[in-house]
């Protein structure tokens, strides 16, 4: 299977207008693109305005297909006016040489990822799972293959018997084969707090730690003189976001 996820920053003020936009005309036109398997509008619980459209595909070839057939632009166009304004600003010279000074819209963020393992035969999500949780870790170089093998036989499983962890992918960028994501869904928020509380978390990225960044390596070292206090799971990135709408399309 193939994940796909486009970042995109909203108007705070439209949000609301925005996902019923992408429920009603975004979910059809993915429903009826061969090969989409599954759609959602995922929101940042942390900041309300970021939001991901994340697509998972049958294949790489077919989430192309719909990107380079222009399916995607005109979606995009669509939806263009629910985007943020960014903070940046262009300098356009005009036929009199006077200087108008034009605002430029967020341009969203594409990533494609190949799942190297998927939590189970039936990997596609349903509609009552509610909320996602990312972890990108900072793999070192030369240590994909190693980090890919811990994660299917020692991760996996584990996550595949905490309470509320309803699937489980393991991602590699289709461009960086040193950069993953682990994206987990849940039952609820609540779940996947519990789980990070527990302490497993930790104890399963202690699994993967030889094959992480030197910074994790540095903080394990410190945590166990006890210069540092803090966890070293503080240095990987890890963001939660709801699920506002998502479908099954088999």
């Amino acid at each position: 299977m193939f994940m796909r996820f486009v970042e995109m920053k909203l108007d705070p003020e439209r949000l609301a207008e925005f996902h019923k936009v992408y429920d009603e005309r975004v979910m059809p036109v993915f429903n009826a693109t061969p090969g989409c398997l599954y759609a959602s509008l995922i929101q940042s619980t942390d900041r309300p305005g970021e939001c991901i459209s994340m697509t998972l595909w049958d294949k790489q070839q077919s989430a192309e297909a719909y990107e380079k057939g222009g399916t995607y632009n005109q979606l995009m166009e669509g939806v263009s006016q629910y985007l943020a304004d960014a903070s940046e600003w262009k300098v356009r010279l005009s036929d009199d040489l006077t200087m108008n000074y034009e605002q430029v819209t967020e341009e969203p963020v594409v990533e494609a990822f190949q799942v190297t393992a998927p939590s189970m035969a039936r990997s596609i999500p349903e509609e009552s799972a509610l909320f996602v949780r990312i972890v990108a870790p900072q793999v070192r170089p030369g240590k994909a293959e190693e980090f890919q093998r811990i994660y299917q036989e020692n991760v996996l499983p584990v996550l595949r018997t905490v309470k509320g962890c309803r699937y489980v992918y393991l991602t590699k960028s289709a461009s960086d084969k040193d950069r993953f994501m682990s994206v987990t869904i849940w039952n609820s928020k609540e779940d996947a707090a519990a789980y990070e509380q527990s302490g497993l978390f930790q104890e399963l990225t202690g699994k993967l730690g030889t094959t992480l960044s030197e910074v994790y390596q540095w903080r394990m070292q410190l945590q166990k003189t006890k210069q540092d206090p803090d966890s070293p799971t503080k240095d990987l990135e890890v963001e939660g976001y709801t699920i506002v709408t998502g479908k099954n399309f088999l």
